[in-house]
């Protein structure tokens, strides 16, 4: 099912009527419309979310002047327009205290209303592009910060790390001279070393490719071929697992990219979601064109891929930080996968989201541009 990405409107007012003329004339608009006729409906559908309320001054248990700083509470980013039978200059001042971007006199015109939605859009917008801009110069600082671990961890850690693994393979070959009763003893807790000195060397890794990402030339790749590559591939650790692993792949269009550089964003979001699943579970991998939807510009365009799982999902507040650097819910790990990840798939010119799966679990989608 394809997510509705219309602008979501919440329209406030005991006239039922009215409601169903605005809900009419702005879902033509272009428009996701729902109603209440009180504060409390409309608190109660301000939880699920909305980018611009349409609220009455005068409501059955409550007015508008109070309900809307509430609504802003619930949705801050979200924007107020007030609506009054009368229009004074009290009634103007009201909105204002009470944070409304705008107020209509009913019944207004299908066009003032239009204009007027159309105007708290963009300041909705705004404050989306602010928040944007706030988390990239956040991320950009820690980005300057791993670029400035980058050469000391490179010769501090690796070097250490590699004379010790180098020890261990001597101190393996003297232990296998011994009789083999001796052996297994010995060799147990040799190999947990092993397994932790070669974990630090990848969360190594991720910091160096994470600080100096390699540029590369784009190619046309035929992605639905790469996909079943990398299924192919991730089947043996299904298998291992017990969990069922499923393609659907459609054939796409080309896309312009590093073959190598997508296939490590397919092995790491396949990976993550074999080991979020419990043994028995399933993991699906999809690949299809875009469909086009009049009311989003530029779709139609792109390539998607998405891997789901019916594992425990990303709870809706952390959706947003799983692609931040350094930030995990996994109890070892760097924090950079994600971050990796999403930057080679801006570096392709596309975007990655995360969302709940219709499987139960999390749904990572890529929206690769078509090469034309």
């Amino acid at each position: 099912m394809t997510p509705d990405r219309r602008p979501r409107l919440l329209v406030v007012d005991d006239n039922e009527v009215l409601v169903d003329n605005l809900s009419e004339i702005l879902s033509a608009g272009g428009y996701a419309v729902r109603g209440a006729g009180t504060c409390k409906e409309g608190l109660e559908l301000a939880r699920e979310g909305f980018d611009v309320a349409l609220v009455d001054l005068k409501l059955p248990d409550g007015d508008g002047t109070s309900l809307a700083p509430r609504l802003k509470e619930l949705s801050p980013d979200g924007e107020v327009v007030l609506l009054t039978g009368f229009a004074t200059l009290e009634s103007a001042m009201a909105a204002v205290r009470a944070g409304a971007c705008a107020y209509l006199v009913k019944p207004c015109a299908t066009q003032e209303l239009l204009v007027t939605v159309e105007q708290a859009m963009r300041q909705v917008r705004l404050h989306g592009e602010k928040r944007e801009l706030s988390r990239r110069a956040q991320t950009a600082e820690k980005l300057a910060a791993v670029g400035t671990m980058t050469a000391g961890l490179s010769h501090e850690i690796r070097n250490p790390l590699n004379a010790a693994a180098l020890q261990l393979t001597v101190l393996e070959r003297r232990i296998q001279k011994l009789g083999r009763d001796a052996q297994p003893t010995l060799l147990e807790p040799l190999t947990l070393v092993r397994d932790e000195i070669r974990r630090l060397d990848h969360i190594l890794e991720d910091f160096l490719q994470f600080a100096r990402p390699r540029e590369f030339q784009a190619k046309p790749l035929e992605v639905v071929g790469l996909a079943a590559r990398v299924l192919d591939l991730l089947s043996v650790e299904a298998e291992r697992r017990s969990v069922r692993l499923e393609r659907d792949l459609i054939p796409c269009p080309p896309v312009a990219g590093d073959e190598e550089r997508l296939r490590q964003v397919l092995v790491n979001l396949g990976l993550n979601a074999l080991e979020a699943v419990d043994e028995g579970g399933r993991v699906s991998v999809s690949c299809l064109p875009e469909p086009a939807d009049p009311a989003t510009p530029g779709s139609g365009e792109h390539v998607l891929l998405r891997v789901d799982d019916d594992g425990p999902g990303v709870p809706a507040e952390l959706r947003d930080r799983v692609f931040e650097p350094f930030f995990t819910t996994k109890a070892r790990g760097s924090g950079l996968g994600l971050s990796i990840v999403h930057a080679i798939v801006a570096q392709h010119g596309g975007t990655m989201a995360v969302e709940e799966s219709p499987l139960g679990g999390a749904r990572f989608t890529l929206r690769l541009p078509a090469r034309g």
